[in-house]
């Protein structure tokens, strides 16, 4: 399973997969859920669901078919508390740490690390990174996989065909 990061729909709307220029990215992402291949979590949602914009409209409308899971669970609670005491003793800056902390990131590596789920994210690995804290870091201090959406659409052979 796959848990996507709020900037992997972002980037898509904002950039390649606009829904008016790639819309089967958008239905490939939706023929993912069945299967409970390509999904995220509740935080996400929160995060994504306030935009006021298309990709907010599209979140909302699948905000019950089961992709955006609950972070409640036992496992997912214990994880964080793990992952906010790495956190926390790390040497990032103390903002650095309140803002990583109160979004959907260490949600994230917190979930993927209980179910054995991939994280997505275009975030990047930032080595000695102080002024914010980046996902791939602590996925990967925690053996927690991550991958790009690109990865990500060649593990899923997704293939989008212009229509002429």
């Amino acid at each position: 399973m796959f848990l996507t990061d709020a900037n992997v729909f972002i980037e898509a709307k904002n950039r390649y997969y606009d829904f008016d220029i790639c819309p089967g990215f958008w239905d490939w992402m939706d023929a993912q859920v069945p299967e409970m291949k390509v999904c995220s979590i509740k935080p996400v949602y929160d995060e994504l669901a306030g935009g006021g914009d298309s990709l907010s409209r599209w979140v909302k409308d699948r905000r019950a078919d089961g992709r955006f899971l609950k972070v409640d669970d036992v496992a997912a609670q214990t994880f964080f508390a793990r992952v906010a005491a790495t956190v926390q003793a790390g040497a990032f800056k103390p903002e650095a740490k309140a803002q990583f902390l109160s979004g959907a990131d260490p949600w994230l590596v917190a979930k993927a690390g209980a179910i054995g789920a991939t994280v997505v994210t275009q975030e990047k690995y930032q080595a000695g990174a102080q002024r914010r804290v980046p996902l791939p870091n602590i996925c990967q201090a925690f053996g927690v996989p991550y991958i790009d959406t690109f990865e990500l659409l060649k593990q899923g052979a997704a293939k989008f065909r212009i229509a002429v």
